[in-house]
């Protein structure tokens, strides 16, 4: 099992100045072995293989991993095009690169130390970092990090053994993610929706007209630009600490909690997308996944189809309108909270597949 860790880091003017160099080589790397790879297609109808690509980046003045990742992420970046189109889906062919898009230098196998709680990293020395936790398993990867806001971050990649599961030996849950109330639990429980975005929107909306009358180029541009950056930050920081505090107190208090497995992504575009994204449902789905394990609880995604029409006492399937918030079965006469008969039957769901087991896996249930 991989988990990354995020650490902030203090680089010194001088540190942080090559920091930003080393950016922007790779930004120039990655935008010249794109124009090379669709020249390449012009002339021939072929793309560039790995090799070709990885020779192209040699004496660049950057860390040589670190360069030739570059290389394989353009090679890997045009093959999904092609496996994803394949498929009937649409998808955007990979784009050239400002600096503001080339936030991070990895490094996926050497290049660093850590000693004594001390960060080193060619070829920019030593970097002063706070370690607000312990890391656990075998280090594989770094990554330095420039956030918008113009702090830098450390991420490492640690492989961990896979550890023998334990129940915790507490209840049973199904959740159902809404907008109105961020999640309904089948115990009755409701927990409402932060709304992130909406405590800091004026602001934001303020600081953003600002930034469209500075002029491009401009050092004003660019302190504004920093401001809008830093409302951003506090609304994701907000959004990722309610997440954080909320998936940790489920996994502790059930030992099975039952999910729906939502396409978030597609159903932001299809609308409501504003509100989706701020209320975090895929980063909550996937902090539940990852500490699950560690707390004796396991996460089950089963398929959303038919959970709102349902009733949980009957079985029959009617209509529900979204301004309608309290499901009433016609044919047994059941009158349930809309979202609570939905998250009882996304229990059931998952209950129905595990058949008393730890594990399951079948055609609508996906277990983490």
């Amino acid at each position: 099992m991989d988990r990354a860790y995020k650490f902030r880091i203090y680089p010194t003017s001088q540190q942080e100045k090559k920091l930003d160099t080393h950016r922007w080589i790779a930004k120039n790397l990655w935008n010249e072995l794109l124009a090379y790879s669709k020249d390449t297609y012009n002339k021939t109808g072929k793309f560039p293989t790995r090799n070709q690509l990885q020779l192209l980046v040699k004496s660049k003045g950057m860390y040589s991993q670190s360069a030739q990742e570059i290389s394989h992420r353009i090679g890997t970046a045009i093959h999904r095009v092609f496996q994803v189109r394949k498929k009937g889906k649409e998808i955007g062919f990979p784009r050239f690169k400002n600096i503001d898009r080339m936030k991070s230098i990895y490094y996926p196998q050497s290049g660093f130390w850590l000693k004594d709680k001390r960060l080193k990293v060619t070829p920019f020395g030593e970097i002063k970092i706070t370690f607000h936790r312990s890391m656990e398993g075998k280090i594989k990867t770094l990554s330095l990090k420039r956030e918008s806001a113009g702090k830098w971050y450390a991420v490492f990649t640690t492989e961990r053994p896979d550890i023998e599961f334990k129940s915790n030996g507490k209840g049973q849950v199904g959740i159902d993610l809404g907008l109105k109330t961020f999640a309904t639990l089948s115990d009755g429980i409701k927990i409402s929706n932060p709304r992130h975005i909406k405590k800091y929107e004026k602001k934001l909306a303020d600081y953003q007209r600002v930034l469209s009358y500075k002029k491009k180029g401009s050092r004003n541009r660019w302190k504004q630009k920093q401001k809008v950056a830093r409302i951003h930050e506090k609304i994701d920081n907000t959004r990722k600490d309610f997440l954080h505090k909320l998936s940790h107190k489920l996994v502790n208090s059930y030992s099975l909690v039952s999910m729906e497995k939502l396409r978030s992504q597609e159903m932001a575009e299809q609308g409501y997308g504003k509100q989706i994204n701020d209320a975090g449902w895929g980063m909550f789905a996937n902090m539940m996944a990852y500490k699950a394990e560690s707390a004796g609880c396991q996460v089950v995604f089963v398929n959303p189809e038919r959970t709102t029409k349902t009733c949980h006492v009957c079985g029959n399937i009617q209509e529900m309108p979204l301004n309608e918030r309290t499901y009433y079965c016609e044919k047994c006469n059941t009158q349930t909270d809309r979202d609570i008969n939905a998250s009882i039957n996304i229990l059931a769901k998952a209950t129905a597949g595990l058949a008393g087991s730890n594990a399951c896996r079948d055609g609508n249930n996906v277990c983490c």
